[in-house]
């Protein structure tokens, strides 16, 4: 931040070159542990149709049909990972990396995020910030909006967004992969924790 003046924004670029070799880590980790999943859920199928039929008339088909109860959601689940992490490929095929990540003012937070047909806006009120974690090896930002806020909160601009949704609330069936990954950005993460604390006004920071 300069001493020499008000800064009206500050803008936290992209290197897409890094982003690309994330999307690629993250698909294939994804998709990776969505087959194990079925593997599981598939073992464990057989193995309770097997007990059905080696041992009929051992009164173990309760058990049997529990156990298939609990693996069917397993299968199942595989297929909801894989089509997610296709759609997600798909969007990013078809959507150009946007250069800038971010953009602080004094009226809120801009984010571009990708697959999303606009930026999303967040006014300072509706975001405590962003909390560094680490997901597959990386550090990346989650973004942590304030409890209760939604696409329809007031001054609040695209969350609908598909793309948006992915990322900022993922499916459960999924490991949350972060909004940005901290090596991708063009500002260290102490310079875009100290903007966040100075155009909120303290109300936004990188959380611990």
């Amino acid at each position: 931040m300069s001493d020499q003046g008000p800064v009206q924004s500050f803008v936290v670029g992209v290197d897409r070159e890094v982003v690309a070799q994330r999307r690629a880590v993250v698909s294939k980790g994804q998709r990776r542990g969505a087959w194990v999943t079925l593997v599981i859920g598939a073992l464990g199928i057989v193995a309770a149709v097997y007990a059905l039929l080696a041992f009929r008339g051992a009164g173990l088909w309760p058990f049997a049909l529990l156990l298939i109860a609990a693996m069917v959601p397993l299968v199942l689940s595989t297929a909801q990972a894989l089509r997610l992490d296709s759609e997600r490929r798909r969007w990013v095929a078809a959507n150009e990396l946007p250069p800038v990540a971010m953009r602080m003012s004094p009226k809120g937070l801009e984010l571009a995020c990708e697959g999303a047909a606009y930026p999303v806006i967040l006014p300072w009120g509706t975001v405590h910030g962003f909390k560094q974690v680490k997901s597959f090896g990386q550090f990346v930002l989650e973004l942590k909006l304030a409890p209760g806020i939604g696409a329809t909160t007031a001054g609040v601009r695209g969350l609908d967004q598909p793309a948006v949704r992915a990322v900022v609330k993922p499916s459960p069936l999924l490991k949350p992969t972060g909004l940005y990954l901290v090596k991708a950005l063009d500002q260290p993460v102490h310079v875009i924790d100290q903007a966040l604390k100075h155009f909120s006004a303290g109300k936004a920071s990188i959380l611990t």
